[in-house]
């Protein structure tokens, strides 16, 4: 996995956050997944199209997904619902959004597809890639998962 790919998502995440939020986004160690990669209470996959193909998956567990939420709108939230899965939903969008301009400068043209919610707890997920980049994040609200699957075309 080449750094622009991490550079580009992680970035990304941390202006997203810092911007919207008003959170610092500190990441851990990167790890290689091969296979089934291991998923959160709350998830949001995004495609990616173009020179880079595959997907970004983003794992949440349910208190920091709603903790965010409670700061982008101001009010107080227990469970995961349709308002909720729209507002984490549109976070991603928002962060894929910036990652694939940020790729421009490393000359890949990309584009997002919409973003899939995924609520519930599963053991793991698979992509069609054999292989992605874990990258854990940490937050004065909670840790969450970006799990990176791209190959160039």
């Amino acid at each position: 996995m080449k750094a622009e790919y991490v550079n580009s998502f992680y970035g990304a995440t941390q202006d997203v956050f810092r911007l919207m939020l008003d959170l610092p986004v500190e990441k851990g160690d990167l790890k290689v997944i091969e296979g089934m990669v291991c998923s959160k209470e709350t998830n949001i996959l995004l495609g990616i199209t173009g020179d880079l193909k595959g997907s970004i998956l983003f794992g949440f567990k349910n208190n920091t997904a709603l903790e965010m939420v409670k700061i982008m709108s101001g009010m107080e939230l227990n469970e995961i619902d349709n308002f909720v899965s729209s507002a984490l939903g549109e976070v991603a969008n928002i962060i894929g959004g910036n990652a694939v301009t940020n790729l421009t400068s490393y000359d890949y043209i990309c584009d997002i597809t919409p973003p899939q919610v995924i609520v519930g707890e599963y053991k793991s997920m698979s992509a069609a890639n054999k292989k992605s980049l874990l990258i854990p994040l940490k937050t004065d609200i909670g840790e969450f998962d970006v799990n990176i699957f791209l190959v160039e075309k």
